[in-house]
């Protein structure tokens, strides 16, 4: 039953993690990869609020593999933002490569603790 609830919410992920990554790139403008960066942004903070659920209001198991394991693992992606950032260095595009890596790192650590910062004060 947690395979198949892990596929279902991969199901969900992939798709979304196209739909955001294409409306967000497609407004951006520069080499920066913004739709990856902001759906890696947007998955760490959806982590952290199933985390908060998890450990302090009673999330279950199979909840939390659902969205956690599958929207989450399927929706993020950190083989687009290693090879965007490859990309962005091989096109001579250094600046914006290691500001890829520096705010894809912070903003990810601070939405994840965005998300699961409400659950610790409830």
């Amino acid at each position: 039953m947690t395979v198949l609830l892990v596929a279902l919410g991969g199901a969900v992920g992939a798709p979304a993690r196209f739909l955001v990554d294409g409306l967000v790139a497609g407004r951006a403008r520069g080499v920066f990869p913004w739709g990856t960066f902001v759906v890696n942004a947007s998955g760490a903070f959806v982590l952290g609020v199933l985390t908060g659920l998890g450990l302090h209001h009673g999330l279950g198991p199979l909840p939390r593999a659902a969205l956690g394991t599958g929207l989450c693992g399927a929706y993020t992606t950190f083989s687009t933002f290693s090879y965007e950032t490859v990309r962005l260095m091989e096109e001579g595009s250094l600046t914006e490569a290691a500001l890829n890596v520096a705010a894809s790192l912070i903003v990810g650590l601070l939405a994840g603790a965005a998300g699961l910062g409400p659950a610790l004060l409830g």
